[in-house]
């Protein structure tokens, strides 16, 4: 194959892997699939013999996400168990961190020089998983052969890297406003489920609403109950509307402990 149609074939696979990776931006996005698809790519793309994947936990420190090889995962534990090595510090600096030779840099990760020579590999570089300030992760390269890599090579891990981390962060903001979202409809519906108890309570005693939902929380209180749960057996007429009628909120109730909704 000729040097135009080996470059051809790379940008081929380069423009493949871009889209399979922006392909997890859609609703079924799957953190696990999508990184080990990511090692995958790498080790493919850029000829180096292992990638793996960290991402950093809510306590700052990093689980190990996806890996192509069992010898990158057991390296990648080790690093972040030591919190020891380039992609420890590609993490802590939010810059890329290259190991270009073991042994030249046994002083600066002596943990991690020492395991990685165990695994085989000689040469390791780190890219941060990153948007603007927010570092999410790390993408590392193993490589067997020492040396750093390529410009060119270099750049396109870390675009790979960037695809990532926009799918996680998208995935990450879909999830919370999901849950913001339940969080305020639970609250809409046990405001309703409050107000149409009182609306009853009122009627059948022939009392404000707001008097009938001191006798509600007065009632609820005085029993340890939870204030929807009685409201939901007033609207289900199963709670004793003549014990609630008769019900006298205790002096300050509306100043009173909480009760619980």
């Amino acid at each position: 194959m000729s040097d135009t149609q080996d470059t051809a074939s790379r940008q081929q696979r380069v423009s493949r892997a871009f889209v399979a990776l922006a392909d997890t931006l859609v609703t079924d996005f799957n953190i696990s699939d999508a990184l080990h698809m990511l090692t995958e790519r790498v080790v493919e793309l850029l000829s180096v013999s292992a990638a793996g994947v960290m991402l950093v936990a809510s306590d700052r420190s990093l689980d190990v996400m996806a890996s192509s090889s069992e010898r990158a995962e057991l390296l990648a534990l080790f690093a972040a168990q030591t919190a020891d090595g380039p992609c420890v510090e590609c993490v802590r600096t939010g810059e890329p961190v290259t190991c270009d030779d073991i042994e030249t840099h046994r002083q600066r990760w002596p943990r991690f020089t020492a395991a990685a020579g165990d695994c085989g590999f000689r040469a390791v570089h780190a890219v941060p998983m990153r948007l603007r300030d927010q570092v999410i992760g790390v993408l590392t390269l193993f490589d067997t052969r020492s040396g750093a890599p390529h410009d060119d090579d270099a750049q396109l891990a870390q675009a790979l890297a960037d695809i990532a981390t926009i799918a996680i962060l998208q995935h990450r903001a879909i999830e919370h406003g999901e849950r913001v979202t339940g969080q305020l409809q639970n609250a809409l519906d046990t405001r309703i489920v409050i107000e149409q108890a009182k609306g009853i309570l009122a009627e059948r005693g022939g009392t404000s609403p707001d008097e009938a939902f001191n006798r509600l929380r007065a009632h609820a209180r005085s029993r340890q109950q939870r204030l929807t749960d009685l409201a939901r057996a007033v609207i289900a007429g199963t709670a004793d509307l003549h014990e609630l009628s008769a019900e006298a909120p205790a002096p300050g109730s509306s100043d009173g402990g909480r009760t619980k909704e």
